[in-house]
């Protein structure tokens, strides 16, 4: 079983810069693909970006191209999220996943372990 716990959530301006991390447990963590989703108030779940097992390949969602990037650190368990040129409709409560799925898995269902989720409030 894997546990995910997120951190790094917090209240920026927009424009401004914050780094989302995810620690996991288990000794597996590297043959898990990982992605990370968002939940804006009263929407659904969405697909923010994922990537493979080893860190060597990222697939992000068309309107955090550019502006996000995410990377993992096998050795610490931990898969990250940075957060630049962050825009208000960026504010949701941003969930880190685990999947044994392809990497390019972007719809809920296809996520076996969550996290607890973390806050980004984005003001203009």
């Amino acid at each position: 079983q894997v546990r995910l716990v997120e951190s790094g959530g917090g209240l920026v301006q927009a424009g401004g810069s914050l780094r989302l991390s995810c620690t996991a447990s288990g000794r597996t963590f590297n043959t898990y693909n990982m992605g990370w989703f968002r939940q804006p108030p009263g929407k659904e779940r969405e697909f923010v970006a994922s990537i493979s097992g080893n860190g060597g390949l990222q697939y992000y969602a068309d309107f955090v191209k550019g502006r996000f990037t995410i990377s993992r650190d096998n050795a610490k368990n931990t898969v990250s999220l940075q957060m630049n040129s962050l825009k208000p409709e960026d504010t949701a409560v941003y969930y880190c996943a685990a999947t044994a799925s392809s990497l390019y898995s972007s719809h809920r269902s296809q996520y076996n372990y969550w996290g607890q989720g973390t806050q980004v409030t984005v003001s203009s």
